[in-house]
């Protein structure tokens, strides 16, 4: 696209036209798109920042930008010397989910980055962790939201019959049209998970202090042992970041740190390396666990009891 039709798209004023120019020359040499004799065409970088497409990133750059998550990286300061369990708590009074609960709004952005997420997440584990499945007649997707990644293992494994768990109010707005294997457990992890043959925990964990995840874990444990009845396929399929691992090169790092940073501004939770999850399945009473690195920045991990 020429300059002038971008600046005629966006309904620039033409006197500022100079101005356009600057930007898209910073975004240029960032990556975000390329120059060519024709103009200025998308690179895989701002592909992902198209809207309406099923790998898009709008919906998580919108919420990291949002004052919901700004606002407690302004308040570290404070924080650090408070009693405050968050900076988000110090920002905002409540807790991130307290906030969310009662906050329609954000709890919408939540809601769709988690959709956006998983409907991307869901194909690719779909396509390359297909043996994870094999042998499953059931699977309960813990906090599991509105189920888009339950719909894609759904619709990728029609034998298996798929439970979304997931409070009320996320639940409520949840469609299981599109699978026919797959329904919505209205429900607290925190007090119990419905049984099935595997419990399915994407990108939760981090957002828990130790405590809490041992006691998601325990409940799913219970779930998948049946009162006591263990088969070779029972286990929790874990979607999260391991830090540190080798496959993580010098990018992959940083942005492993950088969202530990955020979830330390917003929740009680931390990005945790292999020996931290080791101890936490551990705690839980499991007996073993494999490590997939398939899934660029995060892994899938299977936990045996």
């Amino acid at each position: 696209m020429p300059l002038s039709d971008l600046v005629s798209a966006l309904q620039v004023n033409p006197a500022k036209t100079h101005h356009v120019y600057r930007l898209m020359r910073l975004l240029v040499h960032s990556g975000f798109f390329s120059l060519q004799e024709e103009g200025y065409l998308l690179t895989p970088s701002s592909r992902f920042l198209l809207k309406d497409t099923s790998f898009g990133s709008i919906p998580f750059i919108s919420l990291l930008l949002d004052p919901i998550m700004m606002d407690p990286f302004n308040c570290l300061r404070k924080w650090l010397k408070n009693d405050d369990q968050t900076p988000f708590v110090t920002a905002f009074g409540k807790s991130l989910y307290e906030y969310t609960g009662h906050d329609i709004r954000a709890n919408n952005m939540l809601n769709e980055v988690t959709a956006s997420d998983s409907i991307f997440l869901g194909k690719v584990v779909a396509l390359k962790c297909k043996e994870v499945f094999k042998g499953l007649n059931s699977l309960v997707d813990v906090a599991g939201g509105t189920g888009n990644m339950s719909k894609a293992i759904a619709n990728a494994f029609p034998s298996i019959k798929c439970t979304v768990l997931d409070l009320p109010h996320v639940v409520a707005v949840a469609d299981s049209q599109g699978a026919k294997n797959l329904n919505f457990v209205a429900g607290d992890m925190f007090q119990a998970v419905p049984p099935a043959d595997a419990a399915l925990i994407k990108w939760v964990l981090h957002d828990w202090a130790d405590e809490y995840c041992v006691k998601i874990l325990k409940n799913c444990k219970e779930a998948i042992t049946r009162n006591g009845k263990r088969e070779n396929n029972n286990k929790v399929i874990i979607i999260d970041m391991v830090m540190g691992n080798k496959t993580s090169d010098g990018d992959l790092a940083e942005a492993e740190l950088l969202f530990d940073m955020t979830v330390m501004a917003c929740l009680t939770g931390k990005q945790r390396n292999e020996e931290e999850w080791a101890k936490l399945f551990i705690d839980a009473g499991f007996t073993k666990y494999k490590i997939n690195y398939v899934l660029g920045p995060r892994a899938l991990i299977e936990v045996y009891p």
